[in-house]
């Protein structure tokens, strides 16, 4: 029992929430790091086949440090506060336990036979682990709990977003689809520019060329700021929110 406490105290992914990462998850968060630059530098072609032999010894040995660690979390799992006494079996198959198992099979060596889709397709999903670093960060945390906070205010701003799309290609392809075929000959087409208008890039590849579709666009591209705006403040405020509200929680057991 007092084995699997300290083991709980330097494994446990959330108790930098009090008392700052432990040097095993420094440790992690490292090893995530540089396993995911290696997964981004492991689709050069000419690095893999010039050092075959780098890459499948550091593969082996990513493979090694991660399914120690999981395998510790797992055991350890019935202890952590967080968990709440959660069973080990319950743990395997929690949702954060199962993505990482998934990346640890992409650790396994990959027969060349296979098609290159499916052999980039191993190679890039290994960056998923970058996701892992938001167990250790308290940020993160707290901004992935504002999202969830404030899912039905953003699922609106997307509604909106979505039906003003909607309504600007249709509007162009009125106004624009007889002169310009080519681009706005059809609301699926004009729909290219409504989404390049719309998130103020503005590639400029499709451009209406009448008064009054010029006219239009001007009005699209001064909606698309309120677009972009409409989900930021969201987040800022729900940030804002949840941070004040851990202070206060630390605040009050402090005391």
């Amino acid at each position: 029992m007092a084995v699997a406490a300290w083991l709980t105290t330097q494994i446990d992914p959330q108790s930098w929430q009090r008392e700052g990462l432990s040097p095993f998850n420094k440790f992690i968060c490292a090893a995530i790091l540089l396993s995911t630059f290696m997964a981004i530098v492991e689709t050069e072609p000419v690095l893999t086949t010039g050092y075959p032999s780098v890459f499948f010894w550091l593969n082996l040995l990513f493979l090694a440090i991660f399914s120690i660690e999981l395998l510790l979390r797992i055991y350890i799992a019935p202890y952590a506060k967080n968990h709440s006494g959660i069973s080990r079996i319950r743990f395997i198959f929690s949702p954060w336990t199962l993505p990482d198992i998934l990346v640890l099979l992409t650790f396994m060596p990959v027969s060349e036979d296979l098609p290159l889709l499916v052999m980039r397709l191993i190679r890039v999903f290994r960056i998923v682990r970058m996701s892992r670093l938001t167990r250790f960060n308290y940020s993160l945390s707290l901004l992935l709990n504002s999202v969830g906070k404030r899912k039905t205010e953003l699922g609106i701003s997307f509604l909106i977003a979505m039906s003003l799309l909607l309504l600007t290609s249709i509007l162009l392809y009125l106004v624009e689809g007889s002169s310009n075929p080519d681009d706005f000959g059809s609301i699926p087409r004009a729909m290219w520019w409504s989404i390049a208008t719309l998130t103020t890039v503005g590639y400029g590849d499709v451009t209406p060329l009448s008064p009054l579709g010029k006219f239009c666009a001007g009005i699209t591209a001064l909606i698309g700021i309120g677009i972009v705006a409409m989900p930021t403040g969201i987040l800022a405020a729900a940030f804002s929110e949840a941070y004040q509200q851990a202070k206060q929680t630390d605040s009050n057991e402090n005391n």
